[in-house]
């Protein structure tokens, strides 16, 4: 983890971002896309709002929230689009959602909790304490993303998109790997972070992260990616680089934090 003189150099990035983030989001708002969740983007997070800062974190988490990462992924990674965008695991109306029985905890857990699971699993990282500054502002964004979901349904985009129950061919999927993803991801899956992430090895997520599960990996890629041209690629397709994916070496989960 970066020491307190490393900190110290990154605050004129602190800055410089934040800058960037509050004329982006004066100027024009949050970036739009298609389904209903634009009209939850209408209007601006105030420039000095808890939730500003919160989804600056979930944008730059690495930089933001270092003390607790321990790879170079952003919330913004999996829930792209600062957490807005249709069947990428959007934030909208997740707040509505908590306390909530969690099968995998095995118990029931807070919008808290599930906010520390991933940091510890799909950061790699440890669990950022329940009355932490940055957790009070993650906690926050994603409270102002869910203000004006629409009550008593669920919202209609959320989580990722329903694929068929198919068995991925991992040879199939390197080949794919190497046409479709390796132009953004790197041959190596290094990527090129903060702007393209890492999709294994030291910088990506655990093998306890849900993206680690193919079915959910495939679902993921199957919508979003390739990013400039998402939809492009067959459920099959989608399984086969997700069953690829699962073969490559991540960091392994530390299971003290199997509770959350």
């Amino acid at each position: 983890m970066p020491n307190p003189t490393s900190r110290t150099r990154a605050l004129p990035l602190w800055l410089a971002v934040l800058t960037a983030l509050v004329l982006s989001l004066s100027s024009s708002g949050c970036k739009k896309h298609s389904g209903n969740s634009s009209a939850i983007l209408e209007s601006n997070i105030g420039p000095s709002s808890l939730a500003l800062r919160g989804r600056l974190i979930f944008d730059s988490t690495p930089t933001m929230a270092h003390s607790y990462t321990g790879n170079l992924l952003s919330c913004g990674d999996c829930h792209l689009e600062s957490g807005t965008a249709d069947y990428a695991m959007p934030m909208i109306d997740v707040a509505n959602l908590f306390p909530r029985y969690s099968q995998r905890a095995g118990h029931t857990i807070t919008l808290v909790n599930r906010i520390q699971e991933c940091f510890a699993r799909s950061e790699n990282g440890v669990p950022p304490p329940a009355g932490s500054p940055g957790m009070k502002a993650l906690v926050a964004y994603i409270q102002w993303l869910s203000r004006a979901a629409p009550q008593g349904q669920p919202y209609e985009s959320r989580g990722l998109v329903k694929l068929p129950a198919l068995t991925g061919n991992p040879a199939s999927g390197k080949k794919l790997y190497a046409s479709r993803c390796a132009g953004c991801h790197g041959s190596n899956g290094a990527g090129m972070p903060p702007s393209l992430p890492p999709l294994w090895g030291a910088g990506s997520f655990s093998d306890g992260a849900g993206l680690n599960q193919t079915a959910k990996m495939a679902a993921f890629v199957q919508h979003n990616m390739p990013q400039n041209a998402p939809g492009t690629l067959s459920p099959q397709q989608s399984y086969d680089v997700a069953a690829y994916l699962a073969t490559r070496p991540r960091p392994k989960f530390d299971k003290a934090y199997q509770n959350y």
